[in-house]
């Protein structure tokens, strides 16, 4: 017998929320987490129903008391690699711990962020150097804020970020703007700033402004840049998941992966999912995978009646 129904990778939103389900629904899981949330800088989160303004740090350590306290063990440590097992399912290998068995797997990974490489944007991720207008425009509302170009879609993250204030500005950094764009632009009043960005200025640790390779330095209190999201699918890869022809997992409805008896949730396959989102992906990949061990289960119930026995 496998030790574990359910192992889950990851202990964000996404796999803290399966596991809750999980272990109300009386299976035996376990959740591996590596300790480094993506969401690590922020101080506040914002949008989660009921938790609006919560440290994302104290949305975990709720979550990790609440699945304990139904039985879910909390391994901290980090997956080294996944193996069929010889019959069903899988030996999950850790770098400094035991080698987990389970039944079935959820990989709640996430993702990470690829920033534009200019002095003063890693520093000030998550504080003044913003990703999501959904999660910390209302808290910059009405401000100076800027759009930093050089990543994808900098021009569409320029025309949502307006939603929050009338005074922004794009700097297109290495991007070259068609003049479509630029009346699109021009149209809703969001100014435009050529030239390669140098840096961010920030003082009294505190974004000042964005100086340019000429010298130039314009004012803002915010920034706000759309990164490159890159899957942290390693393990998933490695396992044989298809992926589609962007890099993401390929999965159905309830993050059922190609693989059998794999599923993921959360950030590792869908770019967009705020906390909340990814709560609820998590939870309901949970019951798509119990459904999935309750087939197992009649299966091998059957099997095992007396009345299935020949004599």
């Amino acid at each position: 017998m496998s030790e574990y129904d359910v192992v889950i990778i990851g202990g964000g939103a996404a796999g803290l929320s399966a596991a809750l389900v999980l272990a109300r629904a009386r299976r035996r899981v376990a959740v591996v987490d590596a300790g480094a949330p993506r969401n690590a800088p922020a101080t506040h989160m914002h949008g989660f129903l009921s938790r609006d303004g919560l440290p994302p740090h104290d949305l975990l350590a709720t979550g990790r008391k609440e699945v304990q306290g139904y039985g879910g063990h909390l391994i901290g440590g980090q997956v080294t690699g996944i193996d069929p097992d010889t019959g069903a399912g899988f030996h999950v290998r850790l770098a400094d711990g035991p080698t987990l068995s389970t039944r079935r797997i959820l990989i709640t990974t996430g993702l990470r962020d690829e920033l534009p490489d200019i002095p003063g944007v890693r520093e000030r991720w998550g504080r003044d150097l913003l990703h999501c207008p959904y999660c910390h425009g209302y808290e910059v509302r009405d401000q100076p804020v800027a759009v930093l170009g050089g990543t994808p879609d900098a021009v569409a993250h320029a025309q949502l970020v307006r939603q929050w204030s009338a005074d922004i500005v794009l700097f297109p950094h290495t991007d070259t703007l068609t003049v479509d764009q630029r009346h699109q632009l021009a149209a809703r009043a969001i100014g435009v700033v050529d030239g390669h960005v140098r840096r961010l200025v920030v003082g009294d640790d505190r974004l000042s402004g964005v100086e340019l390779e000429d010298g130039r330095l314009i004012r803002r209190a915010a920034v706000f840049v759309r990164p490159r999201f890159v899957p942290n699918n390693d393990l998933l890869l490695a396992m044989g998941c298809a992926v589609d022809d962007r890099g993401w997992v390929v999965i159905d409805a309830a993050g059922r992966t190609t693989v059998s008896g794999v599923w993921v949730a959360g950030n590792v396959t869908n770019p967009r999912a705020q906390v909340i989102t990814a709560a609820g992906e998590g939870s309901a990949a949970a019951i798509a995978i119990n459904a999935d061990l309750v087939t197992d289960d009649i299966r091998d119930a059957v099997q095992n009646h007396p009345s299935t026995i020949q004599p």
